[in-house]
Formats: C-alpha cells, structure tokens, sequence
C-alpha cells in the first residue's frame, strides 16, 4: 500500500502561532513508525510571500519523508522558488513532479500573481498532459493543486476557486488512471467528485474556516482559529482504490 500525506494553508507569517501549529504537524508526521511515500503539501506556505517567511517555512517543513509542495494565492512565485526550493527566481508557474514505484504525484500551479482565485495556464495544462503521457497506462495518479475546480457550497471560497475548470475536466475525463485530484484553500476537510474523480480537500493547518449553517460569534466571523491544525493521508492499495483518513495534531 502507497501512503500520502496531504497537508495545507500553512500560512507561515513569522508569528509564534503557525510555527508551532506547523511545527506540530510535521514533528507527528516525522515520528510516524513507516515511511510515507510523500508529504504533499498543497500551497499558502508564507502568508504574505516574503523571503524570511520561506526561510523560515523550509526549515518547518523539513521531513524524513519526500516532501512536494506547490503554491497558493498567498504565495510568490519568485520568491518561492528562491527561498524554498532554492532554484533560480522565476515567474513561471511552479509545477512538481514526483514518482515512486507505484504512484505518480503531479502538482500543479493554480495561482494567479496578484489574485486569489485560480486557474490553470495553458503552459501547465500541456506540463501536465506530458507527464501524463510518460506514465504508465497502468500507474495511479494524484493531481494536486492548491485551488478547488468545483463549488463546495462554502460561499467565502467558492467566489475563490479554480476557474476555466472545464479544461482540466476534459483532460482528467482522457486519462482513466487518474485516482483522485486533491486540493487545499478551503481550509476545512471536505471530499466531493470532479470529473467523475474524488476531489479531496485538505484541511487547513492554519486555521478552520466556517461552514454557512455553522454559528459565527459575529457576521464577519468566519474562521475558526481555536480548531486544531489537522491533516489528510491517502492510502491507494493493491487494486488502485483510494482510502483517506483525517487526523487532527495537538498544537
């Protein structure tokens, strides 16, 4: 069985409050007694996309475990690449791939610079229809992103989410080995279908955000910051199904 770690919405602002929450979910997931497949973590990394807020997020997100990350509409491109993944500057979208005997992950960049809501490029579409194209017909695939590409009936981030969406579904809808597509943004655990696939949502790390039939303490009040930072493994076994169980991390 293939074992993934999902995580998200780190939000890394250089305040004692997501280090620690970060530094929790990492410490559990590091003194775990098996070796996951991968980490995934599926963007807002910094906060406000500053240098020292990357610097201090790759020493947070430092796992025994192969890590993969791509960003969020907090993140910066340039600065991104630079201070966490240590490449050259570029304004290009981040897209990662990663491999293992059984499973194939490919991240994709839905960010738009300057904006909060998302879309997929056309230059990331074709990435993604290439490693598509060198993956075995018969290798599971997880498309991760940080944006959902379908409403989840949670007003705030539905005005927010993956737009141009039905590029992306008739991309999915060509490749039946795909096994699911997961996602963050939304900040609360949630799963629905996106093109006849499971779309996984991971909850946030950072903070939990209000479902519409839940009780604000006031009308502006949408987000839980007493939750705890939680996370999202995805099991795929030996017959290409996918099980996915929540856990929360004492912070």
């Amino acid at each position: 069985m293939i074992v993934t770690a999902h995580l998200s919405d780190v939000h890394i602002d250089g305040q004692q409050r997501s280090t620690d929450r970060t530094r929790a979910v990492v410490d559990y997931l590091n003194a775990l007694p098996y070796d996951l497949d991968a980490v995934v973590v599926t963007g807002d990394i910094a906060d406000h996309g500053l240098p020292a807020e990357y610097e201090l997020a790759r020493q947070l997100l430092a796992t025994r475990h192969p890590l993969l990350v791509c960003p969020g509409n907090h993140d910066e491109r340039t600065a991104f690449r630079r201070f966490l993944l240590g490449e050259p500057a570029s304004t290009a979208p981040v897209n990662r791939v990663h491999r293992t005997a059984g499973l194939t992950i490919a991240l994709c960049d839905s960010s738009i610079p300057g904006k909060d809501d998302g879309f997929i490029e056309d230059d990331t579409l074709l990435w993604l229809e290439d490693v598509l194209a060198r993956t075995p017909a018969d290798m599971p695939v997880l498309i991760g992103f940080h944006h959902p590409p379908a409403v989840l009936h949670s007003p705030h981030i539905d005005g927010l989410r993956q737009f141009g969406q039905e590029r992306l579904a008739a991309l999915v809808e060509r490749h039946p080995n795909i096994a699911a597509l997961i996602c963050g943004h939304a900040h609360t655990a949630a799963s629905t279908t996106f093109a006849g696939k499971p779309l996984i949502v991971a909850p946030g790390v950072a903070s939990t955000l209000r479902l519409p039939w839940e009780h604000p303490a006031h009308p502006a009040d949408h987000v839980h910051l007493d939750q705890p930072p939680a996370l999202v493994f995805h099991v795929l076994d030996e017959t290409g199904r996918l099980t996915s169980h929540y856990r929360n991390v004492a912070a």
